[in-house]
């Protein structure tokens, strides 16, 4: 029989993120974002993952079983006490049954322990509105929203109710009271509970996706009237994901839509995690948009929102970069290497440049500046008088070599 605890304990002591169990192939871990087969384990045996599934679902949430039999898969999570949570996925392949298997640790760790941008926390101080967690499967967008959620906890007296499916990260009352509702166990759905949660006396409302065109709304109406809405959307970037809201709706609503957007959207985060140089780990390159008046005025205006990325690339003083600019300072700290970065970059073209400027992608007044300072500088003539160094194309620039593109 399949040891499915024997399993967990290898994955979680190889600090892995998930678990697959495939009838015929051997159990699969991934690690760093790379598959691995546990070669120490046998292939799995025909009966084995419907055996395991069935246990697990009996022991932890008996209903889920029927919902099992019914739909041919489930979702739902629970917890090995000293080891960690997990997230289940269970569904039917070619008659047989697959197992997809989440670790998800106790301990929430902190903005600064996952090396997020300091932004990420000022986003999380924010009194009302929306705030987006986006990126794509796997790129640590729960983690970060546990986080946010955690700061919030630890910092201010506020109560926050998360709807989620299922509950991942468990937070225990600081200094907030926290309530967990997990859809198809405490609720029916994503729209039902955000029907019910103004209701409930939220400051801090996190829903862990955004589904549908009721679910939306009633986001975008909790963030007007004064409360702090976090949610997560499966797209790429920031233009991407205001799109996508918009989207939701109607055509003949969209224009509401863009107003009440633009008028509650505090913030949008984007991940993608990046291996380090050693291949031991990964880094979070986050992508972040802050909204300003000028980012507010894109978003209003479909013909400029894809215009988006120009603000965040321009918009250092409010703690907005672009993925580029992330994956740049990853690899100037020396974390991951340049080939990494390549792959992972929006633009790698633009990235070879941005490298090549050292993050300046255009001449500044200040570079004006310093230029003629340099050029007006006076140098020795070895007689003791002083002369003015002529303004040759020599001394135009200091600037790195450029890298071939």
């Amino acid at each position: 029989m399949l040891d499915l605890r024997q399993l967990l304990e290898s994955v979680v002591e190889r600090q892995g993120s998930d678990l697959h169990i495939k009838v015929g192939a051997p159990p699969v871990a991934r690690v760093n974002g790379h598959l691995h087969a546990l070669e120490d384990h046998p292939k799995v045996e025909p009966k084995e993952p419907e055996q395991v599934l069935r246990e697990m679902l009996l022991s932890s949430q008996p209903d889920k079983l029927t919902e099992f039999e019914r739909n041919n898969e489930v979702d739902f999570a629970f917890a090995i006490p000293g080891m960690s949570r997990f997230r289940v996925n269970g569904f039917r392949q070619r008659g047989s049954v697959s197992i997809a298997i989440r670790i998800v640790p106790f301990t929430i760790r902190t903005a600064a322990e996952l090396g997020l941008p300091p932004a990420i926390t000022s986003l999380a101080e924010e009194e009302r509105g929306l705030i987006l967690l986006t990126g794509t499967t796997g790129s640590g967008k729960s983690t970060t929203l546990a986080a946010m959620i955690d700061h919030i906890n630890a910092t201010r007296a506020r109560h926050v109710v998360t709807i989620e499916d299922p509950i991942e990260y468990l937070h225990a009352d600081k200094k907030s009271i926290i309530n967990q509702r997990e859809v198809g166990m405490d609720t029916d759905s994503f729209g039902a509970a955000m029907r019910r949660v103004l209701r409930q006396d939220p400051d801090v409302i996190l829903v862990g996706e955004m589904r549908d065109q009721e679910t939306v709304r009633t986001a975008l109406s909790a963030g007007e009237t004064g409360h702090l809405v976090l949610s997560t959307v499966h797209t790429l970037d920031a233009a991407e994901s205001v799109n996508r809201i918009i989207d939701f709706f109607p055509m003949h609503e969209q224009s509401q839509a863009r107003a009440m957007l633009a008028g509650t959207l505090k913030g949008v985060v984007s991940q993608r995690l990046v291996p380090t140089v050693d291949r031991g780990a990964r880094v979070a390159a986050c992508e972040i948009l802050r909204v300003t008046g000028r980012a507010r005025d894109m978003i209003m205006d479909p013909e400029q929102t894809a215009n988006l990325r120009e603000v965040i690339f321009e918009g250092e003083y409010y703690g907005m970069q672009t993925f580029d600019q992330a994956l740049l300072k990853h690899y100037k700290e020396g974390s991951i290497s340049l080939d990494d970065a390549m792959r992972l970059a929006s633009s790698p073209h633009d990235f070879k440049l941005l490298v090549a400027s050292d993050g300046r992608r255009a001449t500044t007044m200040e570079d004006l500046a310093d230029a003629n300072e340099h050029k007006a500088a006076p140098e020795s003539n070895g007689s003791g008088s002083q002369s003015v160094a002529p303004a040759g194309p020599t001394e135009r620039s200091s600037a790195p070599p450029p890298i071939p593109v």
